[in-house]
């Protein structure tokens, strides 16, 4: 396969793991509280992530000041948008979370013109324009605004975007195994911090399995996401990341009984569409930059 094919398929698993291990969470939610669910998932996944840096030689700790202040930063990012993500998808379907959390390249190439100067054209501000047009369709709030479930998918989007944004800023010589592990780390210790306020709940086979299958499957998402960065063109392989929705489609409607209506449908495919002509107009972009060589 050429690098692009591999880049695509390693995309396309990413977004499968992670699909997966949300499902897997949203089955064990009903059962478990959520601080227990990220104790009990994160020791494993970051045991793993650990083993994996280690093999891979990525585990660098003597950094600047500075770099931790990002990675610091960047790790509060993930651990509010984890906490958000996963306490929306206790209470929506699994489709209309993961349609909502598809707005995030758009809100990225937004907020990164805003606040970073990134040049970003007429055509891409109209897709975004009309992703978070789509969005509205997928959340669609009513006369007493928006339901609770979609305020916390929103603000998972925020966080997540302010958590890509400081990854732009950070040093070149921060490793991106390291950050991995630390936010894997973040996330566990603050689950370890919340279950205080809750009563652990008995855990027999079955929910062990469970759990250790999200371990398995988010630790799986973040492996195809670094190998990813490693082949073909992430301008290419990028847009494949919409691949998740469809996963989101198929394992609520055979999990869980849910099927979107067809405005939330439309809604989705116009996020969609607009995240892909971003991308396209993004490559676009960077092409009409790169030097001509002579």
């Amino acid at each position: 396969m050429t690098p692009n094919q591999t880049g695509a398929l390693l995309m396309m698993g990413a977004m499968a793991a992670y699909t997966f291990n949300d499902a897997l969470v949203k089955l064990i939610g009903g059962t478990l509280p959520l601080p227990q669910i990220l104790t009990v998932r994160g020791l494993a996944a970051s045991v793993l992530i650990y083993l994996l840096v280690r093999r891979m030689g990525g585990l660098q700790l003597r950094l600047p000041p500075r770099a931790w202040g990002m990675i610091a930063l960047r790790c509060a990012g993930e651990v509010s948008a984890t906490y958000l993500f996963l306490t929306a998808l206790m209470v929506m379907p699994i489709a209309n979370v993961t349609a909502v959390l598809q707005v995030l390249p758009l809100a990225v190439t937004l907020s990164a013109a805003l606040f970073l100067q990134e040049p970003v054209g007429w055509r891409r501000m109209a897709a975004i324009a009309a992703g978070f047009c789509g969005m509205l369709l997928i959340v669609r709030p009513g006369p007493e605004g928006f339901s609770e479930g979609a305020l916390f998918a929103l603000a998972s989007v925020a966080c997540i975007t302010a958590r890509d944004l400081v990854t732009r800023r950070m040093p070149p010589e921060v490793p991106s195994m390291t950050v991995t592990l630390m936010s894997s780390l973040s996330v566990l210790a603050f689950g370890i911090a919340t279950s205080a306020a809750v009563e652990w709940q008995p855990m027999g086979a079955g929910e062990l399995l469970i759990l250790g299958g999200a371990a398995l499957f988010i630790f799986a998402g973040y492996l195809c996401s670094v190998m990813t960065m490693r082949v073909g063109e992430i301008a290419v392989i990028a847009p494949l990341r919409y691949s998740g929705l469809l996963w989101a489609l198929l394992l609520g409607w055979l999990v869980f009984g849910e099927w979107p209506d067809a405005v939330t449908l439309l809604g989705a495919a116009i996020v969609a569409g607009a995240g892909v002509f971003t991308f396209y107009r993004e490559r676009q972009a960077a092409r009409k930059r790169r030097p001509v060589m002579r």
